[in-house]
C-alpha cells in the first residue's frame, strides 16, 4: 500500500508540474472552444524498469522526499559521469538528450518523451543537438540523500 501511495504522489506531483507542457489531443469533429475547456490526460510512461531494461529497486524505507528539478543543457554540453542512488524519471520538453551507460549503451530521448533513469549505475548525458535541452526530472528520495553522485575520476571522451 505504501508503494502505491508513493508512486501516486510522485505521479501527481510530476503531472501537476508538467501539465503546461502536455500536448492536447482533440477529436476531429470537436471545436477548439469545446476542447479548450476540457482536461486532457495522456499517460507518457508506466514501467518498473529503467531505460536500459534493468528492474528498479525496492522503495527506500522511511519518510519520502519528492524532488522536482528543471535542467537546461546548452547545445554541445556533456554532463560528467554520475549515478543516482534514488529512483527518478523525467519528461524532455525541448531538444534531444543522449544518455550513455558506462558499458557504451545509449538511449536517445526525444522532445515530448518520458525517461526512467538508471539507479546506482554510472552513466552520463550529452546534448548533441543545436538547441538547449530542457528536462524536468522527478526524484523519489529521502531527506539528505543526494540526487546524483559524481564520478570525476572517469574522464569524458
Amino acid at each position: 500500500m505504501r508503494k502505491i501511495f508513493l508512486w501516486t504522489m510522485a505521479l501527481v506531483f510530476g503531472v501537476g508540474i508538467m501539465s503546461s507542457c502536455q500536448k492536447t489531443k482533440t477529436a476531429d469533429n470537436a471545436s477548439s472552444d469545446e476542447t479548450a475547456n476540457q482536461v486532457v490526460s495522456e499517460e507518457l510512461i508506466r514501467t518498473s524498469q529503467s531505460w536500459d531494461g534493468v528492474e528498479l529497486p525496492d522503495y527506500l524505507q522511511g519518510r519520502p522526499e519528492l524532488v522536482a528539478v528543471k535542467y537546461v543543457f546548452p547545445a554541445g554540453k556533456k554532463l560528467g559521469w554520475h549515478h543516482h542512488p534514488v529512483m527518478n524519471y523525467g519528461i524532455l520538453v525541448q531538444g534531444e538528450l543522449t544518455i550513455i551507460g558506462q558499458d557504451g549503451t545509449e538511449k536517445v530521448v526525444h522532445e515530448g518523451e518520458a525517461v526512467v533513469e538508471m539507479v546506482n549505475t554510472i552513466h552520463h548525458g550529452e546534448n548533441r543537438g543545436d538547441k538547449p535541452v530542457i528536462l524536468y526530472m522527478f526524484y523519489l528520495s529521502q531527506k539528505d540523500l543526494p540526487l546524483a553522485v559524481q564520478h570525476p575520476e572517469i574522464p569524458l571522451e
